[in-house]
């Protein structure tokens, strides 16, 4: 009787284990578009604030061997390190990571108004 209920407690876990494992994720899409953003936001921000006119500031940490495009939105407008991203960025077909994060923004006028900071990386 024992060994019936350990076998069943035993085939109880080894499906809890199975089924989790498919459920949470094991990986990320943007491997490279996460940790570049936040090297992107540093460069680019003082004080906590980004500055499209600091937005060249991005190509230096680019990470080696790919090319960098750096898109910063808000109502107002929008701004890039120069760079285009490929078309298709972001679908499933292309090589592209992209990340995006809300930020502060800082405009001419010496107005500071919500954001959006995207980062597209790709070979």
């Amino acid at each position: 009787m024992a060994l019936i209920a350990l076998l069943a407690v035993c085939t109880g876990v080894s499906l809890y284990a199975t089924s989790l494992g498919a459920v949470v994720p094991t990986g990320t899409d943007n491997a490279l578009a996460e940790p570049t953003l936040d090297r992107v936001y540093d460069a680019v921000s003082e004080g906590g604030v980004v500055s499209p006119v600091g937005l060249s500031r991005a190509e230096t940490v680019a990470p080696d061997g790919h090319h960098l495009a750096v898109v910063v939105t808000t109502p107002d407008g929008r701004w890039t390190n120069g760079r285009m991203s490929p078309a298709g960025a972001g679908s499933p077909e292309t090589a592209v990571d992209t990340a995006d994060r809300p930020v502060s923004v800082a405009l001419g006028d010496g107005s500071v108004v919500w954001g959006r900071l995207r980062v597209y990386v790709w070979r």
